[in-house]
């Protein structure tokens, strides 16, 4: 809304935030709700985090300062870095540097992305104690412990287009829910009148039960601990989100088995560049026949690994019927 005084910086006070604004925004603010005080406001640095993080370590060694990174992930007060080997020694000092020049709180080292059934992280905490947090995206709050959960940072556009999709009286399954990421801006934004979020992992199952009342989707979102091939019924699914990747054709025949006809898959996975079109439709047509299905759109979400992308197809599934079990 640039209400901000984008010239001073934000400062903190206790729990709280102290956020400059001009003269201007005061009536403004102050009709949404927020206290407006007067007191000191300091000049922005216009030194770049990156040169006055390399300035306070400028005494280390010459290959360690080559190999600091210069990108980083916020999680609210949280930063997330990845560090070499040459720096391990150091990486208290590393730690404290970013924690401050950055203006958070903890910094956390990602060893190894994420790994496992329930793609837990695999996180060092190298600066700080505080290691749970709120994101904000998108109007969504996700809250999460960053050495616990995943946040899938490069799936932001398909949660984005999970928000703006038209669902208007659905019923939705989320086959995989994690912590809410498309549960949360599907309920919130599109319409729909019910989506019931199926998740696994109790630590993820957790945090979104917790995100369903953050955001304040309670009568919309039913949240359900167990495996999604456990969900009663069948066909009486209009969409279903099958946010997973490597093995989600396992879980095709239980998608399936809950999606009315005329009903809409978000299918994710990983593919060869080159082969993804043609592996998707042989995908569906072992699991429903040739005419048993309409692809409506295909995305590249993110890259996945060298020459490999993570994928979602829009399928119409046209007609249910007896279906094969698939395998890979």
């Amino acid at each position: 809304m640039d209400l901000v005084d984008r010239h001073a910086k934000i400062s903190k006070d206790g729990d709280t935030r102290l956020v400059p604004i001009p003269d201007s925004a005061v009536p403004v603010i102050q009709s949404m709700g927020y206290e407006v005080i007067d007191g000191s406001a300091h000049s922005r640095d216009r030194t770049p985090p990156q040169e006055r993080i390399l300035n306070e370590l400028s005494d280390l060694p010459r290959e360690v300062l080559d190999e600091l990174p210069m990108k980083w992930e916020y999680v609210g007060d949280i930063v997330i870095i990845k560090l070499r080997g040459s720096a391990e020694p150091y990486k208290g000092r590393i730690g404290r540097v970013y924690a401050e020049q950055l203006d958070k709180s903890t910094v956390c080292v990602d060893r190894n992305g994420v790994t496992g059934e329930f793609r837990r992280p695999e996180m060092e905490v190298i600066y700080g104690t505080e290691t749970e947090s709120v994101r904000l995206e998108n109007g969504i709050r996700y809250c999460f412990d960053v050495t616990k959960v995943m946040f899938a940072s490069g799936n932001v556009d398909e949660r984005e287009r999970m928000k703006n999709l038209d669902c208007t009286g659905e019923t939705v399954v989320d086959m995989f829910a994690g912590i809410g990421y498309f549960t949360l801006p599907l309920a919130k934004f599109s319409g729909a009148k019910r989506v019931i979020a199926c998740e696994k992992n109790p630590e993820s199952f957790g945090f979104l039960r917790r995100n369903i009342v953050l955001n304040g989707v309670e009568d919309i979102v039913e949240p359900v601990l167990g495996d999604n091939r456990d969900l009663p019924g069948k066909a009486f699914a209009d969409r279903i989100l099958m946010g997973y990747v490597q093995i989600t054709s396992e879980f095709l025949p239980k998608a399936l088995e809950m999606i009315r006809p005329g009903g809409i898959i978000h299918y994710h996975d990983t593919f060869y560049v080159n082969e993804y079109e043609e592996r998707i439709r042989t995908i569906f047509e072992d699991a429903c026949g040739p005419g048993g299905f309409e692809i409506l759109g295909i995305r590249e979400v993110k890259s996945f690994a060298p020459s490999v992308s993570h994928y979602v197809a829009d399928v119409r599934i046209l007609s249910r019927r007896t279906r094969r079990t698939l395998s890979q």
